[in-house]
């Protein structure tokens, strides 16, 4: 019977010892992923809550620098060099901290140590990548979680945004999309497909980019492709030559969409070349 006693005696000491209470954590972590134009985009922080304090002003003093989270060092991480602020950052990681200057104005900075719990206590200048004054605007409401957030996002740039308690930021940086796309072009254009045409044809178009390149381009996807005629590549190429001041060449292409999109009984093109036909004054 000793025997036994000590055996659940010692048996319950190591189940005491080895089990741990899981709680939720006060302040959450969080993982956000965007693609922007062409590159990514990865923002790593806690969200702390406002738990009826007064943040700025209060827990945050002005003048002071803010973790611009909780816990350990919110992360930025970029896969392609970028520009913030009018200056340049090289593709890699970088924490976020927050010198609030006042209500109306912060310097959000980009800094090279990632590796800090909280503010660095040996802060060094020589490690701030970039900084981006930016204009602090009020809400008119309380957001209780601190949340980070990616918005205006284009082709070339985006957003990078800030809201907790009543206080909005935003950090608007950009991205080499064009200059990936261009050596993208130039470096399958040796041997490009009726795809690569199509995509480059389309792409110079969005971006306002030489359009007669544009309609060489496109020409040649349906040239290409003019065995299997494809509606939505004859439909760029409405647009294409509506763009290049092509009229007839733009009103022929679009009713031959039209006719290939009705066929494959595809009702939202058919919808695309009758608008298209429309301002161009053929239906």
């Amino acid at each position: 019977m000793k025997k036994f006693l000590l055996l659940f005696m010692t048996c319950a000491t190591v189940y005491s010892v080895n089990a741990q209470v899981t709680t939720p954590q006060p302040s959450p972590s969080a993982k956000l992923e965007q693609k922007v134009g062409l590159t990514d985009v990865t923002v790593e922080y806690s969200r702390p809550g406002v738990k009826g304090r007064k943040i700025f002003g209060g827990l945050e003093p002005f003048g002071g620098i803010w973790r611009t989270g909780a816990n350990k060092n919110t992360v930025i991480t970029f896969s392609d060099d970028v520009v913030i602020a009018g200056q340049d950052v090289k593709a890699g990681s970088y924490a976020i901290f927050t010198k609030l200057n006042s209500a109306t104005s912060w310097d959000v900075m980009f800094y090279s140590d990632t590796d800090n719990w909280g503010t660095p206590q040996d802060w060094d200048d020589s490690k701030v990548i970039a900084t981006a004054n930016v204009e602090v605007m009020e809400v008119p409401f309380t957001v209780e979680t601190l949340a980070i957030d990616f918005n205006n996002i284009t082709n070339t740039g985006a957003n990078l945004e800030f809201i907790w308690e009543q206080s909005y930021a935003a950090v608007p940086f950009t991205v080499p999309t064009d200059a990936k796309v261009s050596e993208s072009i130039s470096s399958t254009m040796n041997g490009p497909s009726a795809d690569d045409y199509y995509s480059s044809a389309v792409y110079y178009l969005e971006s306002g980019k030489d359009i007669n390149k544009a309609v060489k381009w496109i020409d040649k996807a349906i040239d290409m492709t003019k065995d299997k005629p494809k509606f939505w590549f004859v439909h760029q190429q409405a647009l294409i030559h509506a763009k290049a001041g092509d009229k007839k060449g733009a009103i022929a292409a679009a009713k031959a969409s039209l006719s290939l999109a009705k066929e494959a009984k595809y009702d939202a093109y058919v919808k695309k070349n009758e608008v298209v036909l429309k301002e161009l004054g053929a239906m």
